[in-house]
């Protein structure tokens, strides 16, 4: 099974930039975008609905704000919409969610702090984030969570990270929330898995790629069960759609 995931920057800007063509020679069984920046009835036109895939958006209710999208191959049993948090903190973020028989696959823009409310916000979402990833690590249910998390975990995400330990997505309380994410909770970093090269970049905070400083912040995040499902893992260097590289991961699964 392979998934591909990009935060695209507005999906229209992107779609003229050939994001569809390219996603159609990728033969992946299911897609995962976030940063739509569009409503979802803006979305009507063919090429926002693939051939051979079911479609799902989840925007933000106000134009130009955030949104994400799952495209699959198979039709999910289910489509959850938000993680559910009681305080409405999820929706600062995005989140949608496909169910399959065994499976769940979620696509995930979190929360970018801008300033001292937004940080607050960002810290609630995770610590609520974090609870909600704990009680389903419980179930008996495999989840892989696609998306643009908006933080980098270690010095290897990050190039040059001597000049951003106090930049917002790199602050030490980031670092520790993905610590306890993968060291104790037992979530697996996928592309980590099987790639362990330092300059492996997927934002560039400029707004455009290779200019500035590349980090490392989209990733597919899976549970424990599927560490050794993780079959292949790359960075595409070679297209640009936004500010963000595409990340495509092949996993030992069917749905």
């Amino acid at each position: 099974m392979r998934i591909v995931s990009l935060s695209v920057d507005g999906i229209h800007q992107a779609a003229q930039r050939g994001l569809y063509d390219w996603l159609a020679e990728q033969d992946a069984d299911i897609i995962c975008l976030q940063d739509l920046r569009s409503l979802e009835p803006e979305l009507d036109h063919p090429v926002f609905h693939p051939d051979g895939y079911y479609s799902y958006f989840f925007d933000s209710g106000t134009p130009h704000e955030n949104g994400v999208a799952i495209y699959t191959r198979s039709q999910p049993k289910a489509i959850i919409f938000g993680m559910g948090f009681a305080n409405g903190e999820d929706m600062y973020g995005r989140y949608l969610q496909a169910d399959f028989e065994r499976l769940s696959v979620g696509s995930l823009l979190a929360p970018v702090a801008v300033d001292e409310a937004s940080l607050e916000k960002k810290v609630q979402f995770f610590e609520d984030m974090q609870a909600h990833l704990i009680k389903i690590s419980r179930k008996r249910r495999d989840f892989i969570f696609c998306g643009n998390w908006s933080m980098a975990h270690r010095r290897a995400d990050v190039e040059n990270w001597q000049d951003h330990q106090d930049t917002p997505g790199f602050m030490r309380h980031e670092q520790r929330w993905l610590d306890q994410l993968f060291n104790e909770i037992g979530y697996v970093d996928a592309f980590r898995k099987v790639v362990k090269d330092a300059d492996e970049f997927s934002w560039w905070p400029s707004g455009t790629i290779g200019e500035g400083d590349g980090w490392r912040t989209d990733m597919q995040v899976v549970s424990a069960t599927l560490k050794n499902r993780i079959e292949y893992g790359a960075i595409n260097k070679n297209v640009a759609f936004s500010s963000h590289l595409p990340l495509i991961m092949d996993y030992d699964l069917e749905i």
